[in-house]
């Protein structure tokens, strides 16, 4: 199931998305999404209101970083629309909107967080990048396995996901006092862990779930 799961993946025009990442989504983790429709919508919805919220409050913190509140402005804009058409597309299926805690993804790449600047600045724009590039990759591996609609959004998603992905890291070398390049290995390695490792329950990046 895995190798026919991996065959059909569409990664054209996703090299440089790849490349950053540590390793592919398994297909275990494609098996479990599609075995729970509803989760996987109205985790992507709180995944899309969070990467706005994130975008926001780096505006709000860094006034004086111009390239930063360019970019994060037209990052926030278009999660919304996105948080939006997720919300449209699961009242059309009469899914409920209802409370999912967050998965362990993000809370743990950002235990990693320095408390200095600009350090910390460089590491909330390198953990953006990954959960960007993680997302890009996951809509294209989820895509072949979709209904016309549902796959039609998601291949919609990959262009500005990855575009998201190439923002968060050239403000992350932009803004870094240092070369990112061995601070981004170590996000790399906690990163592969939280993907390939088992999950307590599903999530949009969640590990692989247990049962």
């Amino acid at each position: 199931m895995m190798k026919a799961l991996m065959a059909i993946t569409p990664m054209n025009d996703l090299s440089h998305v790849l490349d950053f990442l540590p390793c592919r989504t398994p297909a275990r983790w494609i098996e479990a999404a599609l075995q729970n429709p509803e989760i996987l919508l109205i985790d992507h919805a709180n995944c899309e209101k969070k990467a706005a919220s994130t975008a926001m409050n780096l505006m709000y913190r860094y006034v004086n970083k111009s390239e930063l509140l360019k970019k994060m402005s037209q990052l926030a804009r278009e999660e919304l629309l996105h948080f939006e058409q997720v919300v449209s597309l699961m009242q059309e299926r009469g899914i409920d909107y209802i409370h999912l805690g967050p998965a362990r993804y993000a809370g743990a790449l950002h235990k990693m967080v320095r408390t200095h600047e600009p350090a910390r600045l460089a590491d909330i724009l390198i953990i953006g990048a990954f959960v960007e590039a993680r997302s890009c990759e996951r809509f294209a591996a989820l895509a072949p396995h979709l209904d016309e609609d549902l796959q039609k959004f998601y291949q919609s998603l990959l262009r500005s996901e990855s575009r998201h992905f190439e923002d968060y890291l050239s403000l992350a070398r932009l803004y870094s006092d240092e070369d990112i390049d061995s601070r981004i290995g170590q996000f790399s390695m906690l990163e592969k862990t939280l993907v390939c490792e088992q999950d307590d329950e599903f999530r949009f990046h969640s590990g692989v779930p247990v049962s």
